[in-house]
């Protein structure tokens, strides 16, 4: 049986398994008020810090759990539970090609080692900071648990925009976040197994891999396991470049295979026809946009960070991608209408699915109301904030959460 079938059949699996959860939390309390008046509302900032919103979402299913099953947990363990195990923070020096030297934080952060390895990707963003690491670690091993990986979950970032630097700039940046997180014991087969994330890929990995095999390959067998993600020809697995655009629309798919979803949301069994809207068209984004358009969906729509472009009657993926990758914009793009200035407006058009594959609280109680969607289907790790989610729930919206429909790459890792 081939990857692509073996994980159709897991996705099934849990779409039936979360078909009915989702009928259990029907009758599940609302949170406390105070708890939902701060996620609306947090002094000096529009809403909470990503970290505060994934607790917010954690506390309130640890809350449901110990109202229909007191038996199986406690409210202390579900704090341990809750809590990141290990956070690292150091900062490295690097030689810039000018001969200057620059500091770079970086981090690394082990939520969980219940199981074990960790795992969890590395990003490279100027953004990047402690409690979005702690954040997306915790995702990490919630959505383990959720398809049944036995990993625990991780998150590694190093605050660069990778844009800004030459690849061999980048390639001493990465190579030096090897050696510190290998001192540190934050790297190796059977302890913490990162693997690509924004503003990373392959080539990242295989540099991690070699400076891994470099330092403990005499004493370690399993040396080049310390990373996934890596290319083919350096013992990565085929299939997992498009594995996270795959699931996401595997999941999707599975979805509208359910008639009474499609008649509880008022559409139509199939994706044939369904229109489609994707914010990110990075390595999720565009895949799924291939795989969408070969079912017989229309991508109306794609969001980028300086530019959108729209079509009502469809766009060619191939097309696009070739576009994109020759010019990192839309903008020329004679196959449809351009948007710069206001390209978030592309995202709040009228379509079946929207696919929100970019950053996380991209939708958040700013501009959740502009959004016009049946379905939603989180690629991206929370790009929902909590008020929002909320929101979507009480207006009818399906939300696909990210725990589920965005494990492909760890699937396929």
């Amino acid at each position: 049986m081939c990857i692509r079938d073996r994980y159709q059949r897991r996705v099934h699996g849990i779409l039936n398994f979360w078909m009915k959860a989702l009928s259990m939390f029907k009758g599940a309390k609302a949170l406390n008020p105070s708890v939902i008046a701060r996620c609306f509302s947090v002094p000096g900032a529009d809403e909470p810090s990503f970290i505060d919103q994934t607790n917010a979402f954690c506390n309130e299913a640890g809350d449901h759990l110990l109202e229909t099953q007191p038996h199986v947990v406690t409210k202390d363990l579900l704090e341990v539970i809750k809590a990141p195990k290990t956070v690292i923070k150091f900062n490295m020096p690097i030689r810039r090609d000018n001969g200057t030297l620059e500091v770079i934080e970086a981090y690394r952060a082990q939520h969980s080692y219940h199981r074990v390895p960790c795992k969890g990707g590395i990003r490279y963003s100027h953004d990047v900071d402690q409690q979005e690491v702690e954040a997306l670690s915790s995702l990490m091993t919630f959505k383990c648990a959720c398809n049944d990986i036995p990993f625990g979950g991780a998150k590694g970032g190093v605050k660069v925009n990778p844009k800004k630097y030459s690849v061999n700039e980048l390639e001493r940046i990465t190579r030096r976040y090897a050696v510190e997180i290998s001192k540190k014991g934050f790297l190796g087969a059977s302890i913490d197994v990162p693997a690509p994330d924004m503003g990373t890929g392959g080539r990242e990995m295989s540099w991690i891999k070699d400076t891994y095999s470099y330092i403990f390959g005499q004493k370690d067998v399993n040396a080049a396991a310390c990373i996934t993600g890596k290319p083919l020809h350096q013992g990565g697995i085929d299939g997992r470049p498009e594995a996270t655009g795959l699931g996401v629309f595997f999941g999707v798919r599975e979805l509208f295979t359910i008639p009474e979803f499609c008649s509880q949301y008022g559409t139509t069994v199939g994706l044939q026809g369904k229109t489609v809207i994707i914010q990110g068209f990075g390595n999720v984004g565009s895949w799924a946009h291939k795989f969408f358009q070969e079912e017989g969906s229309k991508v109306i729509g794609i969001i980028e960070y300086n530019s959108a472009v729209y079509n009502a009657e469809g766009l060619d993926q191939k097309d696009l991608l070739a576009y994109w990758s020759k010019n990192h914009s839309f903008v020329g793009y004679t196959k449809g209408q351009v948007f710069e200035a206001d390209a978030l407006d592309v995202m709040y058009k009228k379509c079946d699915i929207l696919i929100p594959a970019a950053i996380e609280k991209s939708i958040n109680k700013g501009n959740m109301e502009k959004i016009n969607c049946k379905v939603m289907a989180e690629a991206a790790n929370g790009p929902m904030t909590y008020a929002a989610h909320r929101y979507f729930v009480a207006k009818g919206t399906a939300v696909v959460p990210d725990l589920l429909i965005n494990a492909g790459g760890v699937i396929v890792s």
